[in-house]
């Protein structure tokens, strides 16, 4: 499974927004400068996220975004879902119903629904907020541009 880069930028700049959130819209403009991403390729992930409800809009000179709720009501995996599809790494599991011909004697399913269930509570586990918070001890420590795990 490889997240893209739509859900990549989906997480930045929902976090962006939640960063800055003062009660105002915040221009897309803003959140593309600060996050470097194409305010073209921003359009169409604000406007899937926005269709959701995830996110309150406004035109004109003073229009922009915000979060429609609180970044402690987001989790991970409802915004990865959103811009991803579903997260199955097979593809006998995207369905609520397994619709392989093959699913009763299968030798890998188990290990396959075990991993998909591991991703599933991984990417539930953190909210928002926790991504928040993450980014401001980060910028705040000045790490610098070194990446670890």
């Amino acid at each position: 499974m490889k997240i893209s880069t739509k859900g990549r930028y989906a997480l930045r700049m929902m976090i962006d927004l939640a960063e800055h959130d003062d009660g105002t819209l915040i221009s897309l403009k803003d959140v593309a400068a600060r996050q470097d991403i194409s305010p073209k390729y921003l359009e169409q992930i604000v406007g899937l996220l926005s269709k959701a409800g995830f996110l309150h809009s406004g035109r004109g000179p003073m229009g922009g975004y915000r979060l429609a709720r609180k970044p402690a009501e987001y989790t991970v995996g409802s915004i990865l879902r959103l811009t991803e599809g579903n997260l199955a790494p097979v593809a006998c599991l995207e369905d609520a119903e397994n619709q392989c011909q093959r699913c009763a004697q299968c030798a890998t399913l188990d290990f396959w629904t075990g991993l998909y269930g591991v991703i599933n509570e991984y990417i539930d586990r953190f909210t928002l907020e926790d991504l928040v918070k993450i980014e401001r001890k980060k910028n705040g420590k000045g790490t610098g541009s070194k990446c670890s795990f």
